[in-house]
């Protein structure tokens, strides 16, 4: 029986981008990935300080998202779960209900990876999927120092995909909605809608 091979992106997806989407397609492409998970997170630990919207919103956005591409889906585990969302329990509840023959190749970006060391159990998750870092814009380079001194060996579990390089951020989006100024071609058509009726990222406004 084939290997049943998943990939995973978490993310606040406050909002969701054209640059999240290109970066799935085209590691399920390089890798023959049999879907892509869209995780947003509920509470993300490293952003407890950090004003983020409702989940209900960007769970929405995703889902708007990825409608129109059958092997990008969406998965709302660590929206449901109490608490913090730690990458370790959510790997470890999907290969649970994905069954012994699935293989989780866990997708994240140069930056964030450069902080694994600081995760919970970052040596379990490592063990118990496929590490897959993709370079960003201003973040070309990887120093696994840190998470090699904390976790020695995990370096050598983490594969480098080339993905193209697409200059879009959530933060850039926010700011841009911010000053009234357009994001299309930025974020799905129908993820610039959802923002706009439901006055997300304007000043005062919900999801600011």
């Amino acid at each position: 029986m084939a290997e049943y091979k998943v990939g995973v992106l978490g993310g606040t997806f406050d909002p969701v981008h054209l640059g999240h989407l290109i970066v799935a397609e085209d590691v399920r492409q390089k890798l023959g990935l049999q879907e892509v998970l869209f995780i947003p997170a509920g509470r993300p630990r490293l952003k407890d300080n950090k004003s983020i919207s409702e989940a209900e919103h960007r769970l929405e956005m995703v889902i708007l998202a990825t409608a129109s591409n059958p092997y990008l889906n969406v998965s709302t585990i660590e929206i449901e779960r109490p608490g913090p969302s730690y990458s370790v329990d959510t790997v470890i509840e999907l290969k649970a209900g994905l069954g012994a023959g699935a293989k989780i190749f866990f997708i994240a970006g140069y930056d964030t990876l450069a902080d694994l060391h600081l995760w919970k159990d970052p040596r379990r998750l490592v063990e118990l999927c496929q590490v897959v870092a993709v370079a960003r814009p201003g973040h070309n380079k990887m120093d696994l120092r840190p998470l090699e001194s904390g976790v020695r060996g995990a370096a050598d579990r983490i594969m480098k995909v080339e993905v193209p390089q697409i200059d879009i951020s959530a933060t850039g989006i926010r700011q841009r909605v911010a000053r009234g100024l357009s994001i299309r071609y930025l974020v799905p058509e129908a993820v610039e809608d959802y923002i706009a009726a439901n006055n997300l990222y304007v000043q005062g406004g919900r999801g600011s």
